[in-house]
């Protein structure tokens, strides 16, 4: 199952326009494998986001 990593839902479950225009600005909340929170670091230079499950993610 796929998650979305903006609002943590099931990415089938409803609609997710609002979670996709949060996409082009925001790193991902939530790891879209199994909807945990992720820790998310920002910096100048772009992001990384760190699921305790399924590793890093950066941009």
């Amino acid at each position: 199952m796929a998650f979305c990593d903006q609002c943590g839902r099931a990415a089938a479950e409803g609609e997710h326009a609002r979670c996709a225009d949060r996409r082009v600005l925001e790193p991902p909340r939530y790891c879209p494998d199994c909807a945990r929170r992720m820790v998310v670091q920002v910096t100048p230079y772009g992001w990384t986001a760190r699921c305790s499950r399924h590793g890093e993610r950066h941009s």
